[in-house]
């Protein structure tokens, strides 16, 4: 059985440790190399060409965002998993646009790390953050089929804008100054997602955009001028 080569990047050795024990204990895994701060993350990914390198954000010398650009410019097959202690969806937001595949909590259970790194490995996108009281979770989901229709694709120009920006953690306001709209018209665009797509809540949106491949997109519209 081909194994899937994995590096962990992170500046803490006994996490570190901690994690090869359960990697290398796989029957379909096993840890080639380590780092412990981003310069390092680089060169060993250069060197290696893991399958999948599981990377801090937080690190020394260099930010994991930083790295994670950097070592898929220079081994553009390797697959990036961040594992952080940030539950944010700012940084899940900023390890997508970076070129991760996927940003879990540091808090994980051990089975779901396992079948994160597997189904990353094989060309999902998973986030996992805790928004709004729940656990959100993207689908370990696979890449579309060539020709198969996006959800996204039944939206509106605008109503797509409105989904991203809302997606991206903006208030109703925020969106509607962005898009030069007013606050109840945003609404009606919401309400619009919530017919169309099933998408109620904040953390639907965001699961939705993120399964979509609409996080790593610029965002749309420009701040309105202050009134």
């Amino acid at each position: 059985m081909k194994k899937i080569r994995i590096l962990l990047a992170d500046d803490h050795a006994v996490l570190r440790a901690g994690l090869r024990a359960l990697i290398d204990a796989q029957p379909d895994m096993r840890v080639v190399a380590e780092a412990g701060d981003g310069a390092e993350t680089i060169r060993q990914a250069q060197e290696t060409h893991p399958d999948v390198a599981i990377v801090d954000i937080s690190m020394p010398e260099m930010s994991g965002i930083d790295a994670i650009e950097r070592v898929r410019r220079r081994s553009p097959a390797t697959r990036v998993l961040v594992l952080t202690m940030h539950d944010d969806a700012a940084y899940a937001r900023a390890a997508l646009a970076a070129g991760a595949s996927g940003h879990i909590v540091k808090d994980v259970e051990a089975a779901e790390l396992l079948a994160v790194i597997r189904a990353i490995h094989r060309g999902g996108t998973v986030v996992h953050l805790t928004r709004e009281g729940g656990a959100v979770s993207g689908a370990l989901s696979a890449p579309e089929e060539p020709g198969a229709r996006a959800g996204h694709d039944l939206l509106s120009d605008r109503e797509r804008q409105v989904l991203v920006l809302v997606a991206q953690g903006h208030t109703n306001r925020e969106v509607a100054d962005r898009l030069s709209l007013s606050v109840k018209t945003v609404e009606t665009y919401r309400a619009r997602l919530s017919d169309k797509l099933g998408l109620r809540t904040r953390a639907e949106i965001f699961r939705f955009a993120l399964q979509e491949g609409l996080l790593a997109e610029p965002e749309p519209g420009t701040p309105s001028a202050s009134r």
